[in-house]
């Protein structure tokens, strides 16, 4: 079913618009939008990986979110910006500017519906910058709007235990924390008997790159044919489900802070405005 992952009653789109309209405490119900993409990463795993990992975490961290905390998953975005994966069939990629478009005309939508609260939960590594634009956007145009662009793997998690310290590094696509997730998420899509090893070659700048990686633009055919960046051999469905389940309880958290923030709402400049005497006032302070 189109919920995926996700918890049916947790799932936005299953609500009518009259549920949605009669919501308690809508400024303060965290919607929740997992972005991905549909490119290549490599021989052993499908297209959709990005996709599949932030729909999966989110829907894995709804379920175990307390029922009095409010909060829905929407319909992920399946398509990014992946200009560096595109001469590897099966990458499907959108300009940065149509995923801008995409992600604002989605927050439009969100806060017209009434929430306050948007949570971009992005599994693409390639369009984090795209995700910051559009919350500042938002934060433009609405300044009672709280949008947070986040990264899946950004909260705590257990991953790196299972890492060798070259793959902690080097490793950017496809490696062993991706492999193991995707087994426990999509089992049935992962072909471990095709997983490669491939590294990029070490960045020997240091000032400009501490740990050795690529501080220059890249596409992913630079490091060689196979379209993954790291090792993918030791990972394992055990791994996996460790790595999930970490990472559903820190989202689960996160909502959960979401939900009980009180931020500051940006106050609405005065001056120009007519006052109740029809005298217009003028003010120094800015929006």
């Amino acid at each position: 079913m189109l919920h995926g992952y996700n918890p049916p009653h947790r799932y936005l789109p299953y609500l009518s618009w009259t549920e949605i309209v009669d919501l308690p405490d809508k400024e303060n119900t965290v919607i929740v939008l997992p972005t991905g993409a549909t490119e290549q990463h490599g021989p052993h795993l499908p297209c959709a990986v990005d996709t599949v990992i932030s729909a999966g975490v989110v829907g894995h961290a709804l379920a175990r979110l307390p029922a009095n905390i409010p909060a829905f998953a929407m319909a992920p975005i399946t398509y990014g910006k992946s200009e560096e994966h595109l001469h590897f069939p099966g990458t499907i990629t959108l300009s940065g500017e149509t995923l801008l478009a995409t992600m604002n005309e989605v927050s439009e939508s969100v806060y017209r519906a009434g929430f306050r609260k948007l949570l971009f939960v992005n599994g693409h590594g390639g369009q984090p910058q795209v995700m910051e634009m559009c919350a500042r956007e938002m934060r433009l145009r609405h300044g009672d709007f709280i949008v947070v662009p986040s990264f899946t793997w950004r909260v705590p998690h257990v991953a790196g235990k299972y890492l060798s310290d070259k793959e902690k590094r080097l490793a950017m696509h496809a490696g062993h924390a991706e492999t193991a997730l995707m087994l426990a998420l999509a089992p049935d899509t992962v072909h471990m008997e095709r997983a490669v090893v491939n590294y990029p070659p070490v960045f020997e700048s240091p000032l400009l790159s501490p740990d050795g990686r690529p501080a220059c633009a890249w596409s992913a055919r630079d490091f060689g044919p196979s379209g993954i960046i790291g090792d993918p051999l030791p990972a394992t469905v055990e791994q996996g489900h460790a790595i999930l389940d970490s990472l559903a309880v820190s989202w689960a958290a996160a909502i959960t802070e979401l939900h009980h923030l009180q931020w500051a709402a940006r106050p609405e400049p005065t001056w120009g405005r007519a006052n109740h005497t029809g005298h217009v006032e003028h003010s120094s302070a800015l929006a």
